[in-house]
């Protein structure tokens, strides 16, 4: 019964490790569990980039007369130990000085400068470690950590809602609101775990979108809108200075770019650019709300890790313009009152 047990205590880590969604990032979300005789005597999480890692917060929360029991505990990590000095010490360091003799571990982390060698370098030190409980979960928690890390451009969410009938928008151009209360606010929940929103210049035209979080608490993403004219109107949303906004323009305009009212401009001719560009930028995660055009060239070009699609069961539209078309099938769905909500996954390279 060990095995469930630990899977339980483990979940509770994948748990704790999502309150640091839309404060983490681009670090990975983690938690961490310290159990002593199978009671948990202290827990924590990665709360907010540049801040102490779940290990410290876990062991920092153990009250006064639990502390001597720390050195008998377990620890468990839903992410391997880092074992390097970045913004915060290595954990590995502070969990030899507690003098714990045994951590599970659900997954590796992937970053290049770690991958394996906290795990050894706790081995080498005579700690009992165990990895891979629940590791399929562990690895789709830090996914957008692996993409910022191994591939060096943010994780890209596509996202966009289409009728029943199979329509995004009107042929005309003009805003119709396609999916239920319920689903606007689950969309704006992920507009506050994504680090920047992207719409192409068509559909801040078309739809004046403000790319900001109202119906969810926590913070507004950066936003950012491809313009490569610079031919976009200043009395847009867009630019109200509301909140940072990067428009990315053609080579050779920045003088253009710079006329638009409160924005950073980024220069980029290719999606390639544009993306080692926020990658730079530190933005790990990307959720990209545009229109046919601007989904449609992310797929073609391969720059996509999850897409959902929010289909209604009553809006219908009786012609308009059609959504990109997915190479794969869905992998999970779920029902929001009348709308349906579909999680794409690309397939794994061979």
């Amino acid at each position: 019964m060990q095995w469930i047990i630990e899977e339980q205590i483990m979940q509770r880590c994948f748990d704790l490790a999502r309150r640091g969604m839309g404060q983490a990032s681009p670090n990975p979300l983690v938690g961490a569990v310290l159990v002593h005789d199978g009671r948990i005597i202290g827990e924590g999480y990665h709360e907010k980039f540049g801040g102490p890692h779940a290990e410290v917060n876990a062991l920092a929360s153990v009250a006064v007369n639990d502390r001597p029991l720390i050195r008998q505990g377990t620890l468990y990590v839903s992410l391997e130990p880092c074992c390097i000095y970045g913004k915060t010490p290595p954990c590995t360091n502070l969990i030899l000085e507690h003098g714990i003799r045994r951590v599970v571990v659900s997954c590796l982390d992937p970053s290049p400068e770690v991958n394996g060698r906290g795990i050894a370098a706790l081995r080498k030190a005579g700690i009992d470690v165990k990895t891979g409980v629940l590791e399929a979960l562990g690895k789709l928690l830090i996914s957008p950590r692996r993409t910022f890390t191994c591939e060096k451009r943010p994780h890209i969410i596509l996202k966009w809602a289409e009728t029943s009938n199979g329509f995004m928008a009107p042929l005309k151009n003009t805003p119709f609101w396609i999916s239920n209360v319920y689903s606007r606010r689950i969309v704006h929940r992920w507009r506050m775990e994504a680090d920047a929103i992207l719409v192409g210049a068509g559909t801040a035209i078309s739809d004046n979108p403000e790319l900001n979080n109202r119906y969810y608490y926590g913070k507004s993403p950066l936003r950012i809108v491809i313009d490569p004219t610079c031919t976009l109107p200043p009395h847009l949303h867009l630019f109200d200075g509301s909140a940072p906004t990067l428009l990315v323009h053609k080579k050779g305009l920045e003088r253009q770019a710079l006329q638009k009212p409160s924005v950073s401009p980024i220069t980029a001719d290719t999606l390639a650019e544009m993306l080692e560009a926020l990658h730079k930028r530190s933005v790990g995660i990307l959720l990209v709300e545009g229109g046919p055009a601007t989904l449609g060239h992310f797929i073609r070009e391969g720059f996509w890790d999850e897409a959902r699609v929010i289909t209604s069961a009553v809006q219908v539209l009786p012609e308009g313009r059609r959504p990109p078309s997915l190479p794969v099938r869905h992998a999970q769905e779920f029902y929001l009152g009348s709308d349906r909500i579909r999680y794409y996954y690309p397939l794994p390279p061979r």
